[in-house]
């Protein structure tokens, strides 16, 4: 399989001013201004390969956003080299514009006081999409995004759910082959969120795009991605399946018990792992994976249990912990979004 996304040795740095307090300080930065450089991206490498779907993690300022619009031809990198399905992204080649497209949750593009569809059709002239494919690529999208109601009314009329509904419906109309994703569930309620995550599913499946997903949304991760990267500072931490990113980091599950009686004092489960809850006839522990089974013999031989379930660590947990043991080994350093 080739490859859709390259990325070797990619550093970007932003010059910043600094900005004293007080009226001494804001006339000062008027007349003689200070700068530091903030590495944003620190020569991270990694490569996605065609049909793909990849959760590029991160805590605000971590370099996910700069990473995607390097990748969309929007910044330009200091060092390294990129390649998007064979494109320099930054040459802005008509060819490579017309194969990717760029989801910013927070930012839109189509014209507010307008119906989308007079969006739609500016978008048709741009990507210059022959007639015939655009009425049916757009009656093919409207349908499954359910929105045939809602064409023609004006973009600023419509709910935030409804409008990303849109703007995905913008941005695949030319039917990228690389979709780069930028907090596309962010401000949606529950429903919209479910939504907006099965159309992305089933366009990638239907299309064998490329997803290269930066969320907060963990739910998001798990229901569109395979593999997970994580960075932290400009720096990629990991590299890998969610599977493995919970074993490299949590590698403990949680084991709750039901008693058809209570036991006295928690203390007496304590010897086998630690305990998370504890009610007398209910009792969590979190063990050590590969002692799992060991210990639930053990608590069953010795308590009258009449329920067990074994629970792993959510998502959410396991990158927590992965940048608490960052931080905490290595320090801080200042990052940009």
């Amino acid at each position: 399989m080739n490859a859709a996304i390259e990325v070797e040795n990619l550093t970007k740095t932003y010059r910043v001013p600094i900005r004293r307090p007080g009226l001494k300080g804001a006339i000062k930065h008027l007349f003689a201004r200070q700068y530091r450089n903030v590495v944003a991206l620190d020569r991270i490498s990694f490569t996605v390969q065609q049909g793909a779907a990849v959760g590029y993690l991160g805590p605000n300022g971590a370099g996910k956003t700069t990473t995607l619009k390097v990748l969309s031809g929007l910044l330009h990198p200091d060092e390294g080299r990129i390649r998007v399905l064979g494109f320099d992204p930054w040459r802005h080649e008509e060819s490579f514009k017309k194969r990717i497209g760029f989801v910013m949750g927070q930012k839109g593009q189509l014209w507010w006081d307008l119906p989308a569809y007079d969006s739609f059709e500016l978008l048709r002239e741009m990507y210059e999409i022959p007639s015939r494919r655009f009425l049916s690529t757009l009656q093919e999208l409207v349908e499954r995004f359910s929105v045939e109601d809602l064409l023609y009314v004006p973009v600023r009329n419509l709910s935030l759910g409804e409008r990303m509904k849109m703007e995905l419906i913008a941005i695949l109309l030319h039917e990228p082959q690389v979709l780069f994703l930028d907090e596309p569930t962010i401000g949606l309620d529950v429903m919209a969120q479910h939504e907006i995550r099965l159309l992305l599913k089933d366009y990638q499946k239907r299309h064998g795009a490329t997803l290269l997903l930066a969320s907060h949304y963990m739910r998001d991760v798990e229901d569109l991605c395979d593999r997970i990267l994580l960075i932290h500072q400009g720096n990629i931490l990991f590299d890998g399946s969610i599977d493995e990113i919970k074993k490299h980091y949590v590698p403990f599950k949680k084991v709750s018990f039901t008693l058809s009686r209570p036991v006295e004092s928690e203390e007496v489960f304590s010897q086998w792992g630690e305990v998370q809850e504890y009610s007398g006839s209910q009792v969590t522990l979190t063990v050590a994976e590969h002692k799992v089974t060991q210990i639930m013999q053990l608590i069953v031989t010795r308590f009258p249990v009449v329920g067990v379930s074994v629970q792993d660590p959510s998502l959410e947990e396991v990158i927590r912990v992965a940048f608490s043991t960052f931080d905490n080994g290595q320090g801080g350093r200042d990052g940009v979004a």
